[in-house]
């Protein structure tokens, strides 16, 4: 994951809590939800950037393997 995302993704979460925490403290259901979901949204591309990282990693040490077996 480039740091960009990586950064991207934790601003997503961090504006998700500032959203969620001045929902609840003005009584503002509308925005309380709009901060959890941007939580969420956050947390699965993180997620997915990890997975689509570790998948990535798991291909090359295995093309590497084989490749050293020529």
């Amino acid at each position: 994951m480039s740091v960009f995302d990586k950064a991207k993704d934790k601003a997503e979460q961090v504006i998700g809590e500032v959203k969620e925490k001045l929902g609840q403290a003005t009584d503002n259901r509308d925005l309380e939800a709009s901060g959890k979901a941007d939580q969420v949204s956050g947390e699965a591309k993180e997620a997915g950037h990890t997975l689509r990282d570790k998948v990535a990693g798991a291909v090359h040490d295995a093309k590497d393997r084989l490749d050293n077996r020529r």
